[in-house]
């Protein structure tokens, strides 16, 4: 968290344009400056799974981007913790990017091939790897439903509305992004422009 904080702040000086001498416990610039500056404002996402990561976003960051599997957990762990850490700090609550990783398929075996290139994200040792094959048959030895379990099924246009709803509706996320899979990836896409996205911003219009 202290090396993260550091790294805030040097981005965001540098992000607006200022020339930076930083002595830090773990990094040092002397005149550092973006001479190709952007051409206006950039706001900063850090990612946050929980309350001391969401704090510091809410301290340092314009953004949070959260996974979301149990939509209390999250608001609980992630949401409410920042919206505390923003109001303390007189900032503004900052903005929430949430996800939710999903398979669409019409039942378990279809899903367990959907998800053949993601079945590595699951597997122990993942961090230390660098084979993605050797992580792949890792998770092929675990139990199947213990990696399905990671994931929420959805068989149509309807169950990814309910899937995702939540995190408009409850999070009130002002970004909402789709971690998903299937064995049609080009008729998943069209789904969701088709199907899905209309009905999810029609909520968020709702709740606006």
């Amino acid at each position: 968290a202290a090396r993260m904080t550091e790294a805030l702040e040097i981005m965001r000086s540098l992000l607006d344009g200022e020339k930076l001498t930083y002595e830090g416990q773990y990094y040092t610039t002397d005149r550092a400056k973006l001479y190709s500056p952007p051409f206006g404002p950039v706001p900063i996402w850090l990612a946050a799974g929980g309350p001391k990561t969401a704090a510091l976003a809410a301290q340092k960051a314009e953004g949070i981007i959260t996974s979301v599997k149990d939509t209390a957990d999250t608001l609980e762990r992630v949401v409410q913790p920042s919206r505390a850490a923003a109001e303390a700090a007189g900032r503004p609550a900052p903005k929430i990017l949430a996800t939710r990783w999903s398979l669409l398929a019409s039942d378990e075996k279809e899903a367990w091939e959907a998800l053949y290139p993601w079945r590595g994200l699951r597997a122990p040792g993942r961090l230390e790897a660098v084979d993605p094959q050797t992580l792949r048959e890792r998770a092929d030895e675990l139990p199947r439903e213990d990696v399905l379990g990671r994931y929420t099924l959805v068989e149509s246009a309807d169950d990814i509305v309910a899937a995702y709803s939540p995190l408009v509706t409850e999070l009130g996320a002002d970004v909402v992004t789709f971690q998903m899979a299937s064995l049609d990836q080009e008729a998943l896409i069209e789904m969701l422009g088709s199907d899905v996205l209309p009905r999810l911003r029609e909520r968020a219009d709702q709740r606006d």
